[in-house]
């Protein structure tokens, strides 16, 4: 009976909050210069630099801040990546 206790507390509480912790690890490793996101703070901005380790935000029009990538609560909207891939190689082509 105890067995059973543990064997449904695992299924109920346990692996759905490792499931939980790999989807938020996935996702701010997945971040890139572009996208929207709210930190746990509250506070939204958008992606224009990403590290090993932080994030740089612009908050507003010229004001940048870093966040460690584990205080991204979640993506309001991502940037699309073909576009900005595109852009850079004109960009490159440009000033050649």
């Amino acid at each position: 009976m105890i067995a059973l206790l543990f064997g449904v507390m695992y299924f109920m509480m346990i692996r759905p909050q490792q499931k939980r912790r790999k989807e938020a690890e996935a996702m701010q490793s997945a971040l890139g210069p572009g996208d929207e996101v709210v930190t746990i703070g509250g506070l939204y901005g958008t992606v224009t630099s990403v590290d090993d380790d932080t994030v740089l935000l612009e908050v507003a029009p010229g004001v940048e801040t870093r966040y460690a990538r584990p205080a991204i609560a979640r993506v309001v909207s991502r940037a699309d990546r073909s576009e900005s891939t595109e852009q850079v190689v004109e960009d490159v082509d440009v000033k050649e």
